[in-house]
């Protein structure tokens, strides 16, 4: 790992040229500008860039790997990668598991399954969701068992993101089916090749299997494989739901989308149409707004404060947005708008493609009818 400068004391512009000069010395020759997610074989070799140069856990405080940026700062991080048109690597270790472990893990968990994420020997999926249980995750019944040093786990999980290559998952199981069905949920880790463990990949719209399902058949592992205490998880469940839907309202999506309408729109001939021009402009000040509040969210979780209900606004703002950004993508690529393939082989010409990978991030993360009740019962205070 190398000795880092400290990149808060940077001015904004001064880290903004280096995280620039960093992408494009350091980026390997794997795709760029992708709107679905890249699998492990195809970017691991940016991931071990990323781990070998210290930038692959922006978030993570010094002492344990990570880069400790300021919210305006890896802001800024986020939008030089984005403009690059780098691929995302499986960073559901780096985003969501290792903040939690810091949070709530024991000092032996972190010695153990922190470092491994830094060096890619682990590579983690998310089993939250179930058939029956997406949006209100309490309702999850995969099950986990004590007997004797192990856990004993049965059940489903769904909609696990790039889950087919992942070696490790963390998931949320029922342990008391006693009690309210918030307070009977424990939080366990469960490595993949586990006996017992299955997975079926989902295929979807444009034919990617950036999602599967995960079966487990009397899995077993050992007790302390346990984060946060028995039927504790619901309080580790809820943190990182709030890291999850900061993270998922980024104005990545949305801002690289912007720049693929501008492609667009010249290739299209109307980039200087004053008509236009008002919707791009308009849609612009959106990203901007956007960018503003996801920053104060994630000055949040900088200051350790919670993350309440009211971050679901983000999650919809962003969500959205990036809709209405595809929707006025198809209407200016015209003709083009329902090719397959990409004008030209240039990826950032490909209207279909955002149109449709636009389409399911009003539901994944929490829909946005459920996002809407959440703030009207539990910001706005109006009767459920």
């Amino acid at each position: 790992m190398k000795d880092l400068p400290d990149f808060n004391a940077m001015s904004d512009d001064a880290f903004r040229a280096l995280a620039r000069d960093f992408v494009e010395t350091h980026y390997p020759d794997i795709p760029r500008y992708t709107l679905g997610r890249l699998h492990w074989d195809q970017v691991k070799p940016w991931y071990m860039v990323l781990s070998a140069q210290g930038w692959l856990c922006p978030t993570w405080p010094r002492a344990h790997g990570g880069m400790e940026l300021t919210a305006a700062k890896h802001l800024i991080l986020i939008e030089e990668f984005e403009r690059y048109g780098a691929a995302r690597v499986n960073d559901i270790g780096p985003v969501m598991l290792g903040p939690l472990l810091l949070k709530f893990g024991t000092g032996a968990q972190k010695a153990r399954f922190l470092p491994r994420i830094l060096s890619g020997e682990h590579i983690w999926a998310q089993g939250y969701s179930e058939p029956g249980a997406g949006s209100d995750l309490a309702a999850v019944r995969c099950e986990a068992v004590r007997d004797g040093a192990e856990w004993v786990i049965n059940g489903q999980k769904t909609w696990c993101t790039l889950g087919m290559d992942a070696n490790w998952i963390f998931i949320l199981a029922r342990t008391d089916k006693t009690v309210k069905k918030q307070a009977g949920i424990s939080f366990l880790l469960v490595p993949m090749d586990a006996p017992g463990v299955t997975t079926r990949n989902i295929e979807n719209l444009e034919r990617e299997t950036e999602f599967c399902e995960v079966f487990f058949d009397d899995v077993r592992i050992p007790a302390d494989h346990i984060v946060g205490g028995v039927n504790e998880g619901w309080a580790a469940a809820k943190a990182l739901l709030g890291h999850e839907r900061v993270f998922i309202g980024a104005p990545r999506l949305s801002a690289a989308a912007m720049s693929r309408l501008g492609h667009i729109a010249r290739r299209a001939g109307v980039w200087h149409d004053p008509v236009f021009r008002d919707r791009y402009v308009a849609l612009q000040c959106d990203v901007a707004d956007l960018s503003d509040l996801f920053e104060a969210y994630v000055d949040r979780l900088r200051d350790g404060r919670t993350i309440g209900a009211d971050v679901a606004m983000l999650k919809v703002f962003q969500s959205e947005l990036y809709q209405r950004i595809s929707e006025l993508m198809m209407e200016v690529a015209g003709e083009e708008a329902g090719a397959v393939m990409p004008p030209e082989g240039d990826r950032r010409l490909h209207a279909a493609a955002t149109y449709l990978s636009a389409r399911p991030t009003t539901i994944f993360g929490g829909s946005t009818e459920i996002m809407r009740n959440m703030l009207a019962k539990a910001v706005l205070d109006l009767p459920g």
